[in-house]
């Protein structure tokens, strides 16, 4: 069994750190929030730094909102990077920017240790189910070392190329995943609007080929106004962020992605931060004044 050190314990962090403890594995655990009770009962360890985490395991593992928060969690007072001795290995499953990847991959690279990138993407109930699409930037090496920990939190595990280059990855699937919403979101909208019932509608469409994660997921969200997190909206303008900025920095025009971080930006202008964002459709009602769920007059 691997001594493993898991740093940042939210709505993801903590199913998949917990998946670790169920395998046997001796956990250690640091969050700048509280370390979940049903983790410390389970068996992991909880320490008072990443310092420390990083003094105790072999493998070190972060999963915190956003590239500042990583940089923290690594390098900054009490962190991680203070920890580590030569040989150990860090991982970074959060989403974050591909460029600042490269630059932490060095730094921790210097003090004699690997530095894997390893996003992920299925949200909460990937996390909780140990189904999550893991992308993963580095050495194969050093992939090969962590790959049984990311079989007990994933499924679909793919070593994309160097390190960065699992961060871009992910970048690519939210892309992807926000420009899916907005589509569902307009279909379901129309179907709607036009009177048909749109439950029905999102049934008949999963037997087709518009058939989707996001038409079963998040369809059903729509319909059923459940619009609790789930993945946050404003982690998803993060991720856009990353998209759109990078797009400038390569000569690359995204105009959908634009437009779906702008759906974004409407809902978060009306409190909707923290709501899922299957929400982002409530932005699109608001343009056609009228709500998934209204009966047509």
């Amino acid at each position: 069994m691997s001594k493993i050190g898991f740093v940042g314990l939210g709505i993801m962090g903590t199913p998949m750190a917990g998946h670790l403890v169920k395998a046997g594995h001796e956990v250690f655990l640091f969050s700048t929030s509280s370390v979940p009770q049903q983790l410390i009962d389970a068996g992991a360890k909880r320490c008072a730094s990443g310092k420390e985490v990083a003094q105790r395991a072999d493998i070190v593992i972060t999963m915190v909102p956003d590239t500042p928060n990583v940089q923290a969690a690594l390098f900054g007072a009490n962190g991680i990077a203070e920890g580590l001795s030569r040989g150990k290995v860090v991982v970074d499953m959060s989403s974050i920017s591909p460029i600042a990847t490269k630059e932490f991959a060095k730094r921790i690279n210097e003090l004699g240790c690997q530095y894997l990138d390893a996003p992920v993407s299925g949200g909460e109930v990937g996390a909780k189910n140990a189904t999550l699409s893991i992308m993963v930037g580095g050495s194969e090496q050093t992939f090969e070392r962590v790959k049984p920990l990311f079989e007990l939190m994933g499924k679909n595990i793919t070593l994309i190329g160097k390190n960065g280059d699992g961060q871009t990855a992910k970048v690519a699937n939210q892309i992807i995943v926000a420009l899916n919403i907005e589509a569902v979101g307009e279909a379901l909208l129309f179907a709607a609007k036009a009177g048909a019932d749109p439950a029905k509608v999102r049934t008949a469409l999963m037997g087709g080929f518009a058939s989707s994660k996001i038409l079963e997921v998040h369809g059903e969200r729509m319909i059923k106004r459940s619009f609790d997190p789930g993945f946050r909206i404003e982690l998803h303008q993060k991720d856009l962020n990353l998209a759109l900025s990078s797009a400038r920095a390569l000569g690359l025009s995204l105009p959908n992605t634009a437009t779906a971080q702008e759906l974004f930006n409407a809902c978060a202008a009306r409190g909707g931060k923290a709501w899922d964002h299957s929400a982002m459709v409530r932005a699109l009602e608001t343009l056609a004044n009228f709500e998934i769920g209204q009966k047509v007059e």
